[in-house]
């Protein structure tokens, strides 16, 4: 792999950055309510604005520990790790394709974790924390980036057909547009569901 080509990767490694370490910030936030929370079940958060956005009613709801232990702490084990591939990525490190491969999947089951929480939170929960919000759009966003690179890298050995659509695809521009049309949903989901509710 050319150097030229992988400065090429620059804005989606830094986009890889900065979603990571606000995901990473989150998720510290939400560790530390996390263990207030144990010490003081009545506790109340700084996020606690009304019965709408509640970190508090959130965190105490069983799928914030579905595990068996906060969520959040996920987010302490597994954002360092991004935060240096992005850093090793603009360091115009080359990753072998079975590591693309292995961050790729491992990456993809986190996404469809952020988006189940996501879920319960909306629908069975019926209350949003922000920080929570904020990992979620945050790990749409690092999986995007991975998955990019991915194509781009051809790691999952496309046919040459494939490969060339899918990279057209993106040279015009329309993976911009599906993450702008993403991050819209999310918005719009979130006040049709819940309104004046919100403020």
């Amino acid at each position: 792999m050319s150097v030229e080509r992988l400065r090429n990767y620059r804005k989606t490694y830094i986009a890889m950055l900065i979603s990571s370490a606000l995901s990473l910030i989150a998720s510290l936030v939400l560790s530390i309510d996390a263990w207030k929370l144990a010490g003081n079940p009545a506790s109340k958060f700084a996020c606690d604005i009304n019965a709408v956005v509640s970190c508090g009613k959130v965190a105490k709801a069983w799928q914030s520990t579905l595990l068996g232990f906060p969520n959040s702490f996920i987010g302490l084990m597994t954002e360092p790790v991004v935060i240096t591939i992005a850093v090793a990525g603009l360091g115009l490190v080359t990753f072998p394709k079975l590591f693309l491969r292995v961050a790729h999947v491992v990456y993809g089951l986190g996404l469809v974790f952020a988006l189940w929480l996501l879920s319960q939170s909306f629908f069975v929960i019926k209350a949003f924390c922000p920080w929570c919000l904020l990992v979620t759009i945050s790990t749409i966003t690092v999986f995007s980036t991975m998955t990019r690179i991915n194509i781009l890298e051809n790691t999952w050995d496309l046919s040459e057909a494939k490969y060339k659509k899918i990279v057209n695809f993106l040279d015009a521009g329309w993976g911009r547009v599906i993450y702008a049309a993403i991050y819209s949903f999310l918005a719009i989901a979130i006040v049709l569901k819940y309104g004046n509710q919100i403020f």
